[in-house]
């Protein structure tokens, strides 16, 4: 029976030509498969499907997609990324919003990252402190925009300590602040969408959610932050990325918003920081798929 599988040319150059051509005549293509893009399944002898290829430094992972869903590509991918991805791929996704994850960050960044095994960095690339970074995930509804009414996929980023800058030992957090000059708004209502931020984005690989990138100096990105573990978000979380292509990020001070149980509490938080000129966010082009 044919197969119904397209390999771009991108895909082709990173696999070979040998190993296009089987996955064309299905000697090495699954016939039914879950889509890297929307988790649906998926029959490559029933619809079109594209080939997903994540490449790492060391590993590549070969993936399948409804067509309709995306086409194929090649995806980049951070090597540990792809492995945690690898290792979680057949876990069962949480479905009670919102979720968070942890992971550490420099205690004073303009870029906290979260790669630990690489030391954390900050501008320029100066070793810092670790500090502790907490994300949630959840659905926000903005009344203007071209997404007016719409449910938004959106993060929700504070540390569980104060920020401060390098060399400041006066206790006070700048996490908000030190936002702010690298692009991010003020945010004063959380009806109203925030700035959107070029160069920065939130890179999913697998349906799975693995890190926040920000412009690296001399180009690329770099994480900003990063899941100690690949992040399973809900169906409908996905979805409104996935469709949209974006993410709304927001970040607060510790203390303003707090690990809130329910979608609609996390909501009040996040009105009651954005009141006291504690909320800052962008919206961020989705990395992956």
């Amino acid at each position: 029976m044919p197969r119904l599988i397209d390999v771009s040319d991108e895909v082709r150059a990173e696999i070979g030509d040998d190993e296009a051509d089987r996955l064309l005549t299905g000697v090495t293509a699954p016939d039914r498969y879950d889509c890297t893009h929307c988790r649906a399944p998926g029959d490559v002898t029933q619809e079109s499907t594209a080939t997903v290829l994540f490449v790492g430094e060391e590993t590549a992972v070969l993936a399948f997609a409804h067509s309709r869903c995306i086409p194929s590509q090649v995806v980049p991918v951070a090597e540990e990324q792809l492995l945690g991805a690898v290792r979680s791929i057949s876990e069962a996704p949480q479905t009670t919003p919102p979720q968070a994850a942890y992971a550490p960050a420099p205690s004073a960044p303009a870029a906290p990252a979260a790669l630990p095994q690489r030391g954390p960095q900050g501008p320029g690339g100066q070793p810092q402190q670790a500090a502790v970074l907490g994300v949630t995930c959840g659905l926000v509804l903005s009344q203007t925009g071209r997404y007016a009414g719409i449910p938004r996929a959106a993060l929700v980023v504070e540390p569980t300590g104060a920020v401060g800058r390098p060399g400041d030992e006066s206790g006070q957090d700048h996490f908000a602040p030190m936002l702010v000059e690298q692009g991010f708004g003020q945010v004063f209502d959380v009806e109203q969408p925030p700035v959107e931020l070029p160069g920065w984005s939130v890179l999913m690989a697998m349906g799975q959610l693995h890190a926040i990138l920000q412009p690296a100096k001399g180009g690329g990105t770099i994480a900003w932050w990063q899941a100690h573990q690949p992040l399973q978000v809900t169906d409908a979380w996905r979805s409104a990325a996935t469709q949209q292509g974006e993410v709304v990020m927001y970040a607060a001070p510790a203390g303003s918003i707090g690990r809130q149980p329910r979608e609609d509490l996390l909501r009040s938080a996040m009105d009651g920081a954005a009141r006291h000129g504690l909320l800052v966010g962008a919206v961020l082009p989705l990395a992956g798929t």
